[in-house]
């Protein structure tokens, strides 16, 4: 069973470098290819990602869906493995996907821990050991199998955020979905900038609007407004 990695990037230039390699080093002959699908970054992450090996393609818009989406159009593996670009992957991602295809799940994902020491983070890092869709999320990773996603029409690309909890919705309806007992490990950087509770309120206003049916740009402009970026 073949895999393609497909990670949308935009001045991901000091993370890209070390997971492209750490994909590479791990995949084996499973591993199709590292599709690294930038939005112009003015970083230079395009020029690390092929320095580490990756494939690296402009995508024709900016936002994760388009881009997930393009690089998925590119992709020759039977399984899409979606990365977002400050993850540590588990090393056995290839093996832990690949059975998890053949005992007949065609979607999943990986439990996560924050690279981080604080308390409540762990808080947040348990609750994805549960299957609720408010502990699901990009920053676990997706995997999905070729013939599944193009069946589901990829992901929305009306969501600038969110596109990966709406996907996942979809894909419960109609296919097996698979929490791999394993962790990754994903940046703390959106907690360091702001405080633990406003990042949980953030994501709280955004859950209630996505439910609401609350426009797309709406939910991304209202999330963005409560947080800082750095």
């Amino acid at each position: 069973m073949t895999i393609s990695v497909i990670i949308p990037t935009y001045n991901e230039a000091a993370t890209i470098g070390p997971l492209v390699t750490q994909l590479l080093t791990c995949g084996g002959t499973d591993l199709c290819e590292v599709l690294v699908i930038d939005a112009n970054s003015p970083d230079g992450t395009a020029d690390m990602a092929r320095q580490a090996g990756g494939v690296v393609r402009q995508s024709p818009r900016k936002g994760r869906a388009a881009q997930m989406n393009y690089g998925a159009s590119l992709a020759t593996g039977e399984v899409l493995y979606f990365v977002h670009a400050d993850v540590v992957i588990h090393s056995d991602f290839v093996a832990d996907i690949t059975e998890a295809v053949r005992e007949g799940y065609e979607a999943g994902c990986y439990r996560f821990r924050f690279a981080s020491d604080k308390p409540m983070l762990r808080f947040n890092s348990y609750g994805t050991r549960f299957p609720g869709i408010m502990s699901r999320g990009g920053d676990q990773t997706l995997f999905i199998t070729r013939a599944l996603f193009d069946r589901l029409g990829g992901f929305d690309e009306r969501y600038v955020i969110m596109e990966d909890f709406e996907i996942i919705i979809r894909i419960r309806r109609v296919a097996r979905f698979w929490i791999v007992p394993k962790d990754v490990y994903v940046s703390a950087r959106k907690y360091e900038t702001n405080s633990w509770l406003r990042v949980q309120l953030a994501n709280l206003t955004a859950f209630s609007l996505f439910f609401l049916k609350v426009s797309p740009p709406r939910i991304a402009r209202t999330y963005k407004a409560m947080l800082s970026y750095r």
